[in-house]
């Protein structure tokens, strides 16, 4: 950016929603990116030339049609909670920062909550319950995480074992967006047209409104069950996953040492075990407890669920949580993300195991993908080179794990890019300069190749 544009934006916006001190920049170009030391390294000199807060969808127009007549790319934040540096503005420019769009309009009879970009999941979660709704699904972030931002960078969460993922059942009822042009259109996309802009990083649209169908409200319990080996923490968890006579939220298994790093929890941890945790309706609570001591389990947890930051919540170390935890515990670990088959699950993980030992170590959380209840991974595992972890990620395809792959910061690498090209093709429609979030829909720079004159932005990227 020259200074002619920043003078321009001072006349556009308060000064006092205009950051430039280098700390701020710093801090707001930034999300969670570091859990791959791979993003780490290669992304920690990104940030932003200047941040600009929004304050309403009438703010968010003018600032794009300032940053498309000026040419200056525009990269997308929330809260911040995404993991792989979908908020990392990699070509400079301005980040917007929606946080402040965060209301929640309402919820219709029928449980669909009609929210702005940066409304919190828990807040929506609360409001709901409060009105006999709750969230199908949710990621393990969702104290802080904004609905926007889950549906620009997340797939499934605390309640996929029931709901499946996020762009399954219609949970995303609609979105409405806004397009990178001269004049931004508004467009609400609904049905099959959401899968343009579901999972797309910003890349290709703005969303400036979120409608989320919800479940009927249950009161949900917590239980943790140890298992002296992670095979019978496994099986046990997916005979429960598997078994509709529950109702469930949360199932989850934690090969040992995992549990170790989970530092609050550990006055009831036992030491050297595999933890499973639930979540199931608080009438199931006893038949679970009794079938998990029938199984050989200890049960060494019980709890009510409690509204956010009221009391222990078990997803609080489940899903990329668990990953965080043991980050904190040894900083040489980072994580991988899987799909083991619905059959051969067992057969896949001994051979992990046998090839790689404790630098692979499991975590499973059971979801029901296309109506069927799979071992969904995201494994912790020990990072030493570039070569070993591709060497993990060859070796876990080989044998039919699927991977999406945490340690690369483009869309089509990421494990969610649909062979349909529905973002691609919405990315030239919605965005034709390239300015949103650029570089990370590689598709579109090289749709670009040998287009020349008043060409967009990553056509020289």
């Amino acid at each position: 950016m020259t200074n002619a544009d920043l003078v321009a934006l001072a006349e556009l916006l308060p000064a006092e929603r205009i950051v430039t001190a280098p700390a701020q920049l710093e801090t707001l170009s930034r999300d969670f990116y570091w859990y791959s030391p791979i993003l780490k390294r290669d992304l920690s000199d990104r940030r932003a030339e200047v941040v600009v807060q929004a304050r309403d969808v009438e703010d968010v127009k003018a600032i794009i049609r300032f940053a498309f007549g000026r040419r200056i790319p525009l990269t997308l934040r929330g809260a911040g909670t995404g993991n792989y540096g979908q908020c990392i503005p990699t070509h400079g420019g301005i980040v917007l920062d929606l946080a402040a769009l965060d209301r929640i309009h309402g919820i219709s009879p029928d449980g669909v909550a009609v929210c702005d970009p940066a409304a919190r999941l828990a807040s929506i979660e609360n409001a709901a319950r409060q009105v006999g709704w709750e969230l199908r699904c949710y990621p393990s972030t969702f104290v802080k995480a904004g609905v926007a931002g889950f549906c620009a960078g997340g797939s499934g969460g605390i309640g996929s074992i029931t709901w499946g993922g996020l762009r399954e059942n219609g949970t995303v009822h609609a979105l409405t967006i806004l397009t990178m042009e001269a004049e931004p259109r508004e467009i609400r996309l609904a049905g099959p047209d959401i899968f343009r802009i579901l999972h797309a990083w910003g890349t290709n649209g703005v969303i400036v409104q979120v409608e989320l169908r919800l479940a009927p409200r249950t009161n949900w319990a917590q239980l943790a069950v140890a298992h002296p080996e992670f095979p019978a923490s496994f099986d046990f968890v997916e005979a429960i996953a598997k078994n509709d006579s529950f109702k469930k939220r949360l199932t989850s298994c934690f090969e040992w040492p995992l549990p170790s790093h989970f530092t609050p929890l550990q006055k009831w941890v036992p030491k050297g075990r595999a933890l499973a945790f639930f979540e199931v309706a608080d009438d199931q609570l006893q038949r679970l407890a009794d079938a998990a001591k029938n199984g050989g389990g200890e049960v060494c947890f019980v709890a009510p669920y409690t509204e956010p930051r009221r009391g222990t919540l078990l997803s609080d170390y489940t899903w990329n949580h668990t990953t965080l935890w043991a980050l904190k515990g040894d900083p040489s670990l980072t994580y991988l993300q899987c799909g083991f088959s619905a059959t051969e699950a067992r057969s896949q993980i001994r051979r992990l195991k046998a090839r790689f030992g404790d630098d692979f170590l499991m975590h499973v959380e059971f979801v029901r993908w296309d109506n069927v209840v799979t071992p969904g991974s995201i494994p912790v595992i020990r990072y030493s080179t570039d070569e070993r972890l591709r060497e993990m990620i060859a070796f876990c395809e080989g044998i039919g794990v699927s991977v999406a792959n945490p340690h690369v910061n483009f869309l089509e690498g990421s494990g969610r890019w649909r062979p349909d090209d529905a973002k691609l093709v919405a990315k030239q429609e919605y965005d034709p300069r390239g300015l949103l979030n650029p570089g990370k829909m590689r598709g579109f720079a090289a749709s670009l190749e040998g287009v020349s004159g008043n060409a967009p932005l990553e056509a020289a990227a």
